[in-house]
């Protein structure tokens, strides 16, 4: 528990990106090769897709109804799909990964018009892991969702990565036949390369702060922070906890506050800090009143609707001596979860009820 409490920053910040960084260099399907052939189990939304021809460019997205950043994506290939579906764009919603594929169609028709797209489920009679699945993420060697694909009018791969990368330029450049996709091929593949050393140092960052190798730790976010350095506040929040652990609490509390006021409306740094000062196990100083106000930051900027969210401040709220607080926030955070997720947050608002601090073992 106490390792992975240590870690959770590194998770929740870099986590996904780093899923879709896990790619290796034999990836059987890139970028300018022939796109795989569609073979879907259903047509959820719009007129079915049998082949790719040379009057279209498609985008195929994966997804699946679970998946949180998915959900975030959805609105923008649907802009996408809007502006440019009359100029000979096909955009594919590939349902992928899908835990139950039931609630796939109520999801569409909740969406309405930020979803108007085709949307496909995965054919699952010849692979259990759905031919899509298999043969275009698997074969990409696309770990993380969601991943989008476009194939241009001469029926090969043009592009691959996060739909929110995906801008508009790119497709009028596809859609016009203008676009350099030997250049993008090779850009591509230096990208996969950079991604693989970027796994690799974040192995590297995982072991030593398993092993509570300090100064291990900070040499390699040094070398991630060399290699890519967007991702510099992510990894200042696992310099934070570095701090911690080495007891440097001044240094460790002001690196916070620092990070917390030049992000004050970024849920995910705020809460990310506020959990960690309240959970770290074996902290000797815990400064209250500054993850309170981080946990308080992150849910204005949910605006009161993330589960998440409330569910720290609630328990930031305990430890601060304001139990009817507490015991409201955890209350808000249960009653927004789907019934099959409230069994940790009935036990978390019972203990609250109880005067007692929820048992994060348990």
């Amino acid at each position: 528990m106490k390792n992975s409490l240590l870690l959770r920053a590194l998770t929740l910040l870099t986590g996904v990106a780093l899923a879709v960084a896990a790619r290796t260099a034999d990836a059987k399907l890139t970028v300018g090769d022939p796109a795989p052939k569609l073979q879907v189990a259903k047509w959820v939304q719009g007129d079915p897709v049998k082949a790719f021809d040379t009057n279209h460019v498609y985008i195929v997205e994966f997804w699946a109804t679970w998946c949180g950043p998915c959900r975030v994506s959805i609105p923008h290939l649907n802009e996408l799909h809007e502006k440019f579906k009359d100029k000979g764009l096909i955009a594919i919603g590939q349902d992928a990964w899908e835990q139950d594929e039931s609630v796939v169609a109520p999801f569409v028709k909740k969406m309405g018009a930020h979803m108007t797209y085709r949307v496909a489920l995965d054919d699952k009679s010849l692979e259990t892991n759905g031919f899509m699945a298999v043969n275009w993420m698997q074969a990409a060697d696309q770990n993380g969702i969601p991943t989008a694909f476009v194939i241009n009018k001469q029926g090969r791969i043009a592009w691959i990565g996060h739909p929110m990368g995906l801008d508009e330029k790119t497709l009028e450049e596809i859609l016009a036949d203008k676009f350099d996709i030997a250049r993008a091929a090779a850009d591509y593949e230096k990208q996969r390369q950079a991604q693989a050393q970027e796994m690799e140092l974040s192995k590297k960052l995982r072991q030593a702060l398993k092993n509570e190798d300090w100064d291990t730790a900070e040499t390699t976010i040094a070398e991630m922070k060399k290699l890519e350095p967007a991702m510099g506040d992510s990894l200042e929040i696992v310099r934070f906890s570095i701090l911690l652990g080495r007891k440097n609490y001044a240094e460790a509390y002001k690196l916070a506050e620092s990070l917390s006021d030049a992000h004050p409306k970024n849920a995910m740094i705020q809460n990310s800090l506020a959990w960690t000062i309240a959970t770290q196990p074996g902290l000797e100083k815990r400064d209250l009143a500054l993850a309170e106000k981080m946990a308080g930051r992150a849910n204005e900027a949910t605006q009161g609707k993330e589960p998440a969210v409330l569910d720290t401040l609630a328990r930031v709220q305990f430890m601060n001596g304001k139990q009817k607080e507490a015991i409201a926030t955890e209350q808000k955070a249960l009653d927004l979860v789907p019934e099959e997720q409230k069994v940790f947050l009935r036990k978390f608002l019972a203990s609250y009820q109880e005067g007692k601090l929820p048992d994060l073992n348990e």
